[in-house]
């Protein structure tokens, strides 16, 4: 068995290495479904890393909020950022104010509560298909949608070269257990069905540890979650459609 990925680097390099099998899946509000392999979510973020070194310089040093709901924009950017040694802090737009609190980078579903900020900004659109942020954008702020996909399908300028961030730098993460049970070579996460009802940090914890033993996500929303729990036969279905074996 292989050793378990320790850092964000790692698991990145794990998940492309798997090529066309499903890394994430995404059930969003209204019925929304993504389906992420491994090759794409590291293609989404090694470009929106790409973005985040070219337009910002963002770094080791460097502090970025990621203030979007439980999601898969949501885990990409949190990769993106840990993957240039930022530090990363997650906020959840429902339940948390906008802060500044000296952040450099945010990375938000809602710029105009930011606006004033002396932060950098980047409004992310949470629809699938959105080509463009559907609102008005404070001055100077990035609109990702149009701006992620401009950017190239590999890292460039690595800024965490020789000191990658280890996974229990992510929100939520934590460093992996030893022994070879926990090898990313091992399927003993299976096709996890995690449920986006809790905490921003703990569920994308939840993703990575699954990641990190060599599983595929599941993941909903908030909403989604909550309608799962109230529905049994619509969770029989879903476990049977996306052959889920564990939640």
């Amino acid at each position: 068995m292989s050793t378990p990925p320790s850092t964000v680097t790692d698991l990145l390099d794990r998940l492309v290495a798997t090529g066309g099998r499903p890394a994430l899946t995404w059930y969003g509000d209204g019925g929304e479904r993504i389906e992420l392999s491994g090759a794409v979510l590291g293609n989404w973020v090694a470009k929106t890393v790409n973005l985040l070194v070219e337009e910002f310089d963002a770094g080791p040093g460097t502090d970025v909020v990621v203030d979007l709901p439980v999601g898969w924009r949501q885990a990409v950017w949190a990769l993106a950022a840990a993957r240039c040694g930022a530090t990363v802090v997650l906020r959840d737009p429902e339940t948390d104010g906008a802060e500044t609190d000296g952040a450099d980078v945010v990375v938000t579903s809602r710029p105009a509560d930011w606006d004033g900020s002396t932060a950098e900004l980047v409004a992310v659109a949470l629809p699938a298909l959105a080509r463009r942020f559907d609102g008005e954008l404070p001055p100077e702020a990035i609109d990702a949608a149009a701006a992620v996909m401009t950017y190239g399908d590999a890292i460039g300028f690595d800024p965490a070269a020789g000191r990658p961030a280890p996974l229990a730098a992510l929100p939520g993460g934590r460093a992996p257990a030893g022994g070879a049970a926990s090898g990313a070579g091992d399927e003993s996460a299976g096709r996890t069905l995690v449920r986006g009802a809790g905490s921003v940090h703990t569920v994308l914890g939840a993703a990575v540890d699954v990641w990190a033993r060599g599983g595929s996500v599941v993941l909903t929303s908030a909403a989604t979650a909550r309608e799962l729990t109230a529905d049994g036969a619509r969770l029989e279905r879903l476990v049977a459609s996306e052959q889920i074996t564990r939640a």
